[in-house]
């Protein structure tokens, strides 16, 4: 083989090697979101095993060497848990200043003349 040719294996597997580690990565930041899926319902669980199905799968939209496909919906999914993660401390955070500062009671109000 020529020079030319060794030069674009090797970017070709330094790529595929790049993609596969983007791959793992982001399917490791996933899983640690998995912890929160009870509090995150129903749609953090879909979004969780949808995303992890599709990985695992070797039915993809591009062939497997090829790992964008499978980042992108890793990447999806991470940015859709986190939405989920933020609005449930949202939430959790309002409750918590509820108790900790219940309204004051309502005042019996006078007749306006």
């Amino acid at each position: 083989m020529s020079r030319e040719t060794w030069i674009l294996v090797v970017l070709g597997g330094v790529l595929a090697l790049a993609t596969l580690v983007g791959a793992v990565w982001l399917a490791v930041r996933v899983f640690r979101t998995y912890r929160l899926l009870g509090a995150l319902g129903a749609g953090g669980k879909f979004a969780f095993y949808g995303a992890l199905i599709y990985t695992i799968l070797p039915v993809d939209l591009l062939p497997d060497p090829i790992y964008l496909d499978d980042m992108g919906v890793l990447a999806g999914t991470l940015f859709y848990l986190g939405r989920l993660v933020a609005k449930h401390r949202a939430a959790q955070q309002a409750a918590a200043d509820r108790a900790e500062f219940p309204s004051p009671p309502e005042l019996p109000r006078r007749p306006v003349s």
